[in-house]
């Protein structure tokens, strides 16, 4: 391939990550630096650029710089409530604001949130070269930093806060491959949409799931139609792309790995567009991703359980800015640098029609928003 190299019992918990309410185990736990009192209903705000909440309090003001609000719902619908709760909660002041994809925008941001003197600044960042400038600008002010869900590669942050990226892939490339042999289908063609080329998530989702697919191409049980990267995971781009991709396949594939749910319903469109219906995978757990799960157009999807990752970032960003060591449980490498981040991972959980629900029951999505106009497909799915 080109370029790169169970259900859970309690989404909220994901995994071996327990948050504030477990102790310490040998791999370490987090949140006991802090209180994350989080409110899973507490809404965000309707300005997608800024919010700033409650009152500075005794600890200061912690920055959060959010990447974008088009390459995926999230970070407005999940991320931005779930941290501004959390961090409020714990007497903080909570700066959160959206670069919109715009590097000179983040750095612009950036700037201000150092020249007001943030105790931590944590990014989401749209690539490595530019969120690597902002974390030495921080570090050179004396401001704690935490690269939230993607690492920045050079950028050397304090701390890194996110899910288990390889694991996420695996689970991808686990489901294709489930999806595929339950239609039955012989030497399937299967066509490959990844992520960002400069997002180190992209890379280590491919990671995951070229473990799973690499060895079935190699044998020849599967055929690799084509396997491109979206800039900037751009949907409209990935639909573009995908247009391509299935003309030079002659007009049909098999299956379709989209690295997450924008780019699954982008390669969803085009397949409706030639009466195709094929497995599809996501990530995200979107609205869009479970409803098209339900429909049978995405075989499945991988749910991040955000108010999970956003708590323990909070909880890190707290006692980053009480001088205190956050509790993690792992490193991860920074190839540039070539030094161990400490972090903490969260457990991803694959998503198919059997286990929607348990994505609703957590609380991430809605039943009101997954099943407007689907409501037999959702009662089928037990979903009320």
């Amino acid at each position: 391939m080109k370029r790169r190299f169970a259900r859970a019992t309690c989404l909220a918990m994901v995994g071996t990550f327990l948050l504030a309410a477990c102790g310490s185990d040998d791999k370490g736990s987090s949140g006991s630096t802090a209180t994350t009192a989080a409110t899973a209903g507490s809404t965000a705000t309707g300005d997608s650029t800024a919010t700033s909440s409650g009152a500075a309090g005794e600890g200061g003001t912690i920055g959060v710089i959010l990447p974008d609000s088009k390459s995926s719902v999230r970070w407005e619908t999940a991320d931005r409530k779930y941290l501004e709760a959390a961090i409020t909660a714990a007497g903080f002041k909570a700066d959160i604001q959206n670069a919109e994809g715009d590097t000179q925008k983040m750095a612009t941001i950036a700037d201000s949130m150092i020249a007001e003197g943030v105790k931590v600044l944590m990014i989401v960042n749209l690539d490595s070269d530019s969120g690597a400038t902002i974390l030495k600008k921080a570090k050179d002010a004396g401001i704690k930093t935490i690269d939230y869900d993607r690492l920045t590669l050079g950028g050397g942050a304090d701390v890194y806060i996110s899910f288990d990226n390889v694991q996420v892939g695996t689970l991808q490339g686990e489901g294709l491959v489930k999806c595929i042999t339950d239609k039955g289908v012989k030497t399937p063609k299967i066509a490959v949409l990844n992520g960002s080329p400069t997002d180190n998530n992209a890379t280590l989702f491919a990671q995951g799931y070229d473990a799973v697919l690499k060895p079935l191409f190699d044998a020849g049980t599967y055929k690799l139609v084509d396997d491109q990267s979206v800039p900037g995971w751009d949907n409209q781009k990935g639909g573009q792309i995908f247009e391509q991709i299935i003309a030079t396949a002659g007009g049909s594939v098999d299956g379709v790995l989209a690295a997450n749910d924008g780019l699954g319903g982008a390669a969803i469109a085009v397949l409706q567009k030639n009466n195709l219906q094929v497995p599809v995978t996501g990530q995200d757990a979107s609205v869009d991703g479970l409803r098209n799960i339900l429909t049978g157009d995405q075989c499945m999807t991988v749910y991040k359980a955000v108010k999970t990752e956003a708590e323990a970032a909070a909880a890190a960003a707290i006692a980053l800015a009480s001088g205190k060591a956050p509790d993690t449980n792992g490193t991860v490498t920074d190839t540039q640098l070539k030094t161990e981040v400490p972090a903490v991972l969260a457990t991803p959980v694959a998503i198919y029609l059997d286990n929607v629900k348990d994505v609703i029951d957590d609380g991430y999505q809605t039943a009101a928003d997954v099943c407007k106009g689907l409501e037999a497909e959702c009662k089928t799915a037990g979903i009320s």
